[in-house]
């Protein structure tokens, strides 16, 4: 559906859509197809005139493991897949701001990295009681530049946002939902969205889309701040030396 590649199943079910990330071998690890299909995804969701609601999940045991290493390998070589997967990141983070209808999620496992950016981006959160949000950017060297420091001072506080950034440390469920990072720590995480989004797709729809907007015009307004800023950043780190010898080691460990 929306021709989205293999790794991003969507599908209907009356006016909902379930997005799930569907690299469940790779733990839904982030590769280019994955990263540029949620970069038009947005758009097509909100030109969709039969849609009201969103459920966002992954398929398997996680939400998403992050930047699969081989991907962040070519980044850090080929120019050109980093320019297009930086200006990818920018349409992800404001088309998700933008999306005219609510995006739940329902997050099954582990959510790190680019995963954590997309629980940080969507309007309500179900974690698993096994899962936790991590956003290791720093630890592979890289400026976290597309979800957790552009939005968490918004939902916690700065000195919490700024002790997950800087160190990647993971942000256990009940930990995330007490922080402010998420709504609910359920056991079934997926049947609790999709009621909550068929609840929202049953209510009005102009009061529910111009709600939404209202409340991520603050949203926008943030990221709008610094995101160019932290974009750049993140391509500059691509190509410093702490991230080739991190991703040197990484990925030699797995082969």
């Amino acid at each position: 559906m929306y021709d989205m590649p293999q790794e991003i199943d969507v599908r209907a079910d009356g006016a909902l859509r379930i997005v799930t990330l569907n690299r469940p071998d790779a733990l839904n690890a982030v590769n280019d197809a994955l990263h540029t299909g949620l970069a038009r995804l947005w758009p097509r969701l909100s030109e969709d005139p039969e849609v009201r609601a969103v459920v966002l999940t992954g398929a398997g045991k996680a939400f998403s493991a992050g930047g699969d290493f081989t991907y962040l390998e070519e980044l850090g070589r080929d120019t050109a897949l980093r320019e297009k997967t930086i200006a990818h990141g920018r349409d992800i983070v404001l088309g998700m701001a933008r999306c005219r209808v609510p995006v739940v999620a329902a997050i099954n496992g582990p959510a790190v990295g680019l995963g954590c950016s997309l629980v940080s981006l969507s309007d309500i959160v179900y974690l698993a009681e096994n899962a936790y949000l991590a956003d290791p950017h720093v630890q592979v060297g890289l400026v976290a530049a597309d979800g957790g420091p552009l939005t968490w001072p918004l939902h916690t506080s700065l000195l919490l946002a700024k002790e997950y950034a800087l160190t990647g440390a993971r942000i256990p469920a009940e930990r995330a939902r007490d922080m402010g990072l998420a709504n609910h720590v359920v056991t079934d995480p997926m049947a609790e969205a999709l009621a909550c989004a068929k609840r929202i797709a049953e209510m009005p729809r102009q009061a529910v889309e111009a709600t939404k907007r209202v409340l991520n015009m603050q949203l926008e307004k943030a990221v709008l701040t610094s995101l160019d800023y932290a974009l750049t950043a993140e391509y500059q780190s691509f190509q410093t030396d702490d991230f080739h010898a991190t991703i040197t080691r990484l990925t030699s460990g797995k082969k």
